[in-house]
């Protein structure tokens, strides 16, 4: 499976947690086609297929990224700032980035490249062991000689995404930043288009949700409250284990190419969760298993909560180095999960 144009376009728009408006906006356009599309009022989309009446699926994928957001900018116009999900610093060191400058009185303002640099050590002596990188020890490097400089180009507030082209690798690979969690929306948007074009859908919601990265699973907690879905299936990645010190004892194997996980464990339905495997083995895919006792760290944590309880399940794209600029995945998996789930929707959820 070729990297399609429309999941091109996701990579490459920008939405991190809390301005996710250009990735949400490509999702809503190409959803127009097939779909009835609605938005809410914290961003998350909504693309509805199938007749208004019957027990419905909702399929979920959260739209935002990771990021950075601008908190100082010193007398020499170096930026200080905050992460927006889980980072760590030696990944963001020596990283290229993009920042999403507001403009004074409103609008979408401009895209301003800048780097992350490191404050300068010592250098080591002899048998010197190097210390490990924190995050304050990183700053925003815009090029720029002075406070005033910067800040006619950047404000605090404004946030940052790392820059990552989407690329495709030998035997199906493939890289990216903001795989994590565009692959979800993607796959949920696909999926609804696929029964649509088919002809004769089931009720089908395709979620891409905002919010997720900053741990509170605001989108998904409002979309599914406003949806009321009898079933509910979330799609995220999950850790690979087919690297040099992944532990597959921990959650299961995870390994990329062989096929979507379909996670099981509290708090995951389990008619739902059988129902997902039953349907993989019916068809002929190939699924992992990944194995969760109390928290998905997933939307799913909010989504099978909403109102008297939601039956979820949760599916996830095996993928390596996880909130990096170079997060990489099976296209042939993602082509996997959304002919289970297409198959699964048409079972019904009733």
């Amino acid at each position: 499976m070729a990297a399609v144009q429309l999941l091109l376009d996701l990579l490459r728009a920008r939405g991190p947690s809390g301005r996710e408006d250009e990735a949400a906006r490509v999702w809503r356009d190409a959803a127009e086609a097939f779909a009835e599309v609605t938005t809410d009022g914290l961003g998350s989309s909504v693309a509805r297929i199938g007749p208004s009446d019957g027990p419905l699926l909702a399929i979920v994928g959260h739209i935002d990224e990771i990021g950075l957001a601008i908190t100082h900018v010193d007398e020499h116009g170096f930026a200080s700032f905050a992460t927006i999900g889980g980072q760590r610093a030696e990944s963001l060191y020596g990283q290229r980035v993009e920042i999403l400058a507001r403009r004074a009185g409103g609008g979408d303002g401009v895209v301003i490249p800048a780097v992350i640099g490191r404050k300068e050590r010592e250098a080591l002596g002899p048998g010197d062991e190097p210390k490990r990188t924190t995050m304050d020890e990183l700053f925003l490097d815009l090029g720029v000689a002075s406070r005033e400089d910067a800040l006619a180009l950047v404000q605090p507030g404004d946030v940052v995404v790392q820059v990552g082209e989407p690329l495709e690798l030998a035997g199906g690979r493939f890289i990216s930043r903001a795989i994590d969690n565009r692959i979800g929306a993607y796959i949920a948007l696909e999926v609804a288009r696929r029964l649509a074009e088919a002809g004769d859908p089931p009720p089908v919601a395709a979620v891409a949700a905002v919010g997720e990265e900053a741990g509170d699973y605001s989108g998904a907690r409002t979309a599914l409250y406003a949806l009321r879905p009898a079933t509910a299936v979330v799609v995220d990645v999950t850790p690979a284990t087919d690297v040099p010190g992944g532990d597959p004892r921990k959650g299961g194997e995870a390994a990329l190419g062989k096929g979507p996980a379909i996670a099981r464990g509290l708090p995951l339905n389990p008619s739902v969760v059988d129902r997902m495997f039953a349907t993989a083995e019916e068809e002929g895919i190939a699924v992992a298993t990944e194995i969760v006792t109390g928290t998905t760290h997933t939307d799913a944590d909010a989504v099978h909560l909403s109102r008297a309880g939601i039956p979820t399940g949760l599916v996830s794209i095996c993928q390596r180095h996880t909130h990096m600029p170079i997060e990489m995945i099976d296209l042939a998996d993602v082509e996997a999960c959304v002919r289970l789930l297409v198959a699964f929707a048409r079972r019904g959820v009733g």
